[in-house]
């Protein structure tokens, strides 16, 4: 039987305190494959792994949870719980955009740290109060590199992680230490994410709407015409259903000269193939992260050139809009950076780095008023009425979150 994804979760945190590798031993799939990542040795992309959660039901809790479809301890054969996707996102604070992105389609969040450094550090700040801004509020937090540390040092990082949290989405948050490198603990962690992170309820009946966080074309160099095959996107299905043979609109889309003049237009095509969860299936619904196959000229989807579009049936979709208006809300001090400072009001002419879904832009603050402002944006997005969006301003030599602000057209 062919069991999609239900839910997304994210796994946040400062760089190098172990979500990739976290990743890999719930999965068995590391998830830095581009080639700078690589050899880098960070996340730089947001990466993507299906588990299916299993149970042995002639062993106790939390022995009786594994990915494993023999059970390690009893041999016996074990029955499947749900899929879960997990979405891996990079911790360096030069790619808190790409966070911002991955944040928009996570169900829920692991917030990693690292036993073996303070807490907390800059990115770990940052990722909370980025999960604080994009609305994402049920949160588990894994104690990393245990194994690392003395029982002392162990017992004084949990205290340091309680004080952190106070206040904040994670307040109440279970703090499970584990050490990825070892899988220790990792079946106690699953039994926590069946307890706590249940499958959000979504709408089938609506119009289908998804949110495009990667796209590619998966043809070889030199492939001849007649083999050549059209662009995949990939996202997550926020609502509705889609199936093979369905038309497919994705905006904002392209720009396109017309009449001299330099404008955006859609992108239309058909649904040629659909995979969820590593298997090809006929169609898909809301929860997890899947691809779409589709007739579109594979040039139009490679390298992530489609990533912050939204797709659905053609005519269903919001308007592509340049300018609108913004009710900000900022947070009191500038998180990710040493020297903290008040977050001072916006000013006009002033840039921002805007989040919207899975899109990131530029908006130009043209009018900035008590309890509104008004942006253009270099990049056009799709948005919707009371949409909810990330802001953050330039500090220094990076763009550091700021708080959110509420769409108003």
């Amino acid at each position: 039987m062919k069991i999609q994804s239900e839910i997304n979760i994210g796994l946040v945190g400062h760089v190098d305190h172990g979500k990739t590798t976290l990743t890999k031993a719930l999965s068995g799939i590391w998830t830095d494959t581009h080639s700078e990542e690589t050899k880098r040795g960070i996340s730089i992309r947001l990466g993507y792994a299906d588990i299916t959660f299993r149970t042995c039901n002639k062993c106790p809790a939390p022995q009786c949870y594994t990915t494993k479809e023999t059970c390690e301890h009893c041999g016996s054969k074990t029955e499947i719980l749900r899929k879960v996707s997990f979405v891996d996102s990079p911790g360096h604070e030069t790619l808190m955009a790409t966070m911002l992105s991955g944040a928009a389609i996570m169900d829920g969040a692991i917030l990693v740290i690292g036993a073996n450094e303070k807490c907390p550090q800059p990115q770990t700040k940052e990722h909370l109060m980025a999960l604080d801004v994009i609305g994402v509020s049920n949160v588990i937090v894994v104690q990393n590199k245990i194994d690392t540390v003395s029982r002392e040092r162990a017992i004084e990082n949990y205290h340091e992680i309680k004080d952190f949290v106070k206040g904040t989405c994670a307040e109440e948050a279970p703090i499970i230490p584990v050490s990825a490198q070892q899988s220790a603990n990792i079946d106690v962690l699953i039994e926590v994410i069946q307890q706590t992170m249940k499958t959000p309820r979504r709408s089938l009946r609506k119009s289908p709407r998804l949110y495009v966080a990667r796209s590619f074309d998966i043809n070889k160099p030199g492939s001849p015409p007649e083999k050549i095959k059209g662009g995949i996107i990939g996202g997550s299905l926020v609502q509705g259903k889609f199936h093979i043979g369905d038309e497919i609109e994705i905006k904002p889309g392209i720009q396109i000269k017309n009449k001299g003049k330099l404008e955006w237009t859609s992108l239309e095509s058909k649904i040629i193939g659909l995979e969820a969860a590593d298997e090809f299936v006929e169609d898909v619904g809301p929860g997890g992260l899947i691809g779409i196959g589709s007739l579109l000229d594979p040039a139009l989807t490679k390298a992530d050139s489609l990533s912050g579009s939204i797709a659905g049936k053609p005519g269903t979709l919001p308007e592509t809009i340049q300018e609108f208006t913004i009710e900000p809300h900022l947070l009191e001090r500038v998180v990710g950076v040493k020297n903290e400072t008040d977050v001072e009001p916006i000013r006009s002419s002033e840039n921002l780095m805007i989040n919207i879904a899975t899109s990131t832009t530029i908006g130009l603050v043209t009018s900035a008023r008590d309890k509104e402002i008004d942006v253009t944006l270099k990049l056009p997005v799709c948005a919707d009425d009371g949409q909810r969006v990330a802001l953050s301003r330039r500090v220094g030599a990076r763009w550091r979150l700021i708080g959110y602000g509420i769409v108003k057209l």
